[in-house]
């Protein structure tokens, strides 16, 4: 089993959410699918007490874009059909995180940067105060060489065929824990990545920096993690 006592010493729960979205810009596109695995320790082993995965319904006069229903295969009829309101999902997440709770995601800046404007406008992002943060994307980019999408770090650690990077945000949430365990597995150092996310020098941060969290350069040097340097 992975060890993720480190973890589990200082935070109740684990939550790691992914998001399918309309577009690239938190400020201007919308969430279309939120999922999410809850992670607790039972009798001292880690598991996973809940999946969330629902559709969000549209903004008056909002749609799907082409390529985004390409990728997705999520349409604007589809949320017209089934997409839970706003307000409701933004509830389902008020309660999955409450408490003591660690959020974790792959690429997290992006898609906290969503959840914060998806709750703002339809919720309270207060719920978001004092949570702490895990960027398992920041964690991979010491591990391994480039390219480091999602799909790489599944090849990379054996996981095809048990896991799909489908972009839809339940495949992908469940491959993220799957990635996330073989970390742990690996090296046991997740720990020193909370609140530490990673970005490239030549793009720099992608939009407004997260307050609670610490920004560095990331260049590739397996024998010095991040949080060394």
């Amino acid at each position: 089993m992975p060890n993720l006592d480190s973890l589990f010493s200082k935070y109740d729960r684990l939550v790691l959410f992914d998001t399918e979205t309309t577009g690239l810009l938190y400020s201007r596109d919308e969430i279309i699918e939120f999922a999410a695995v809850v992670v607790e320790q039972v009798d001292g082993v880690p598991k996973v007490i809940q999946e969330y995965d629902e559709l969000v319904a549209l903004s008056p006069g909002g749609f799907v874009p082409p390529k985004i229903q390409e990728l997705t295969g999520i349409s604007t009829q589809d949320l017209r059909e089934k997409g839970l309101p706003k307000t409701r999902v933004c509830r389902d997440i008020a309660e999955m995180i409450r408490g003591n709770t660690l959020l974790l995601a792959y690429n997290a800046h992006f898609d906290l940067s969503f959840l914060f404007y998806f709750l703002l406008r339809h919720g309270d992002p207060a719920i978001l105060k004092g949570k702490d943060k895990l960027d398992l994307l920041t964690v991979y980019r010491d591990r391994r060489p480039f390219p480091h999408k999602l799909c790489n770090a599944i090849e990379q650690y054996g996981l095809a065929g048990k896991v799909v990077n489908s972009h839809r945000a339940v495949d992908d949430v469940i491959a993220t824990f799957a990635v996330m365990e073989e970390m742990a597995k690996e090296k046991d150092d997740l720990e020193h990545y909370v609140n530490l996310f990673g970005y490239i020098p030549k793009f720099g941060i992608d939009g407004k920096p997260i307050g609670s969290v610490t920004y560095k350069p990331q260049p590739y040097n397996p024998r010095k993690p991040l949080y060394e340097l």
